[in-house]
């Protein structure tokens, strides 16, 4: 059974909150993309619209919008997640993750996009 930290932002405030996903709601997560909108009552965030941002997997494998699929790939990064670079020019391979939420995902990354009072 697939279980997922779903860490959720709000840019009007500023603050995050971490809530855990299991079962059937996990399920309804897997085969997302990072882009991707989904309604928060999976979370139990009644009229919130939330969108995928980012995640990681178990070891730490941040995933990355460019890499179709969820897949672990090593590829030459000279900027961006997962690599910052300490001097101008600077190129290394890095192990990351794909784009899409599989059972290997551990944390995925959310932002509201918006908010309906109900």
């Amino acid at each position: 059974m697939p279980e997922f930290k779903v860490n959720v932002s709000n840019p009007k405030d500023g603050t995050s909150k971490v809530y855990i996903v299991k079962d059937q709601q996990a399920r309804s997560l897997i085969g997302l993309k990072i882009g991707d909108e989904f309604d928060g009552v999976i979370l139990g965030l009644k009229g919130v619209k939330l969108k995928i941002t980012g995640g990681s997997d178990s070891s730490g494998f941040t995933m990355i919008g460019s890499i179709p699929g969820g897949v672990k790939k090593s590829v030459i990064m000279t900027k961006g997640i997962g690599f910052k670079p300490k001097k101008e020019g600077l190129r290394k391979r890095k192990m990351v993750r794909g784009n899409t939420v599989t059972e290997d995902t551990v944390l995925i990354n959310c932002v509201i996009l918006e908010e309906k009072n109900v």
